[in-house]
């Protein structure tokens, strides 16, 4: 079988794209693992199938790079806006559904992406972290010096703590710096640190307003680039009006026998 596909990266999260309208592609957990194999396949962080699904624009199946299935991706998100309207599929704005529910977005005139994020209704507060779950579940971990963390190690032992079996959590340590949060996550299902995670600086943003309200606009700095974070807190545990805005860019296509 020959699939047509696009590689696409968000602030060094990478995805391999592929058009699915037609449901003519099917994909086993094995066949996903080695197309996202940055050996022996394309290599990315996780793929994506955009399909028709009624009353939206296009559905975002996401799966991360182990083959799984997964919860909601924030960049792969930006990046499938940037591909359907790269294929003519949408204009300067998208209505689409992703595993979470509907989920708005725009290519603004800097062509970076403004993706609207799900609500978060529960944030939990503990004597070390906070946790919340923004499309995706995230721990977050306040540090400093964050570039002496070993993310993969540390995220590895906190992602499979027995309360969070048998699906895991998303690790993020965050420091607060003069130009905005820094933040590195251990992803779970790619079970390694990525350059950026979108549901993960999300959850670092909302997490860093603690227990107050207002409304807030927060740039974040990731290994793999510059995000930034507009949200709104009318209580102390949830937030509404989640917006994620960042770059989204074609890296190349092809075609791969699978």
């Amino acid at each position: 079988m020959n699939i047509p596909f696009q590689k696409y990266q968000g602030t060094g999260n990478d995805f391999i794209l592929i058009d699915n309208r037609s449901k003519l592609i099917t994909l086993q957990k094995e066949n996903i693992a080695l197309l996202c194999d940055r050996h022996f396949g394309i290599g990315a962080d996780g793929l994506m199938l955009l399909e028709n699904v009624e009353d939206y624009d296009f559905k975002m199946v996401y799966f991360n790079s182990d083959g799984n299935e997964s919860t909601m991706c924030g960049n792969g998100g930006r990046c499938i806006t940037a591909f359907a309207y790269n294929t003519k599929i949408i204009e300067k704005t998208a209505n689409f559904l992703a595993i979470d529910g509907p989920h708005f977005s725009e290519i603004l005139d800097n062509g970076f992406i403004r993706l609207q994020m799900s609500n978060v209704s529960n944030i939990r507060f503990s004597e070390n972290h906070i946790e919340l779950n923004t499309g995706s579940p995230h721990y977050i971990l306040w540090v400093k010096e964050n570039e002496k963390i070993h993310v993969n190690q540390l995220g590895k032992s906190i992602r499979q703590q027995k309360k969070y079996m048998p699906n895991g959590i998303n690790v993020n340590f965050v420091e607060c710096t003069e130009k905005g949060l820094y933040v590195r996550t251990f992803e779970r299902g790619v079970e390694s640190e990525t350059l950026s995670c979108g549901t993960g600086v999300t959850a670092a943003a909302i997490a860093s307003t603690l227990d107050k309200i207002g409304c807030y606009s927060i740039s974040i700095i990731t290994k793999g680039g510059r995000l930034k974070v507009e949200f709104e807190k009318e209580t102390k545990v949830t937030a509404k009006n989640i917006y994620l805005i960042g770059p989204a860019q074609k890296v190349f296509e092809g075609i791969i026998s699978l």
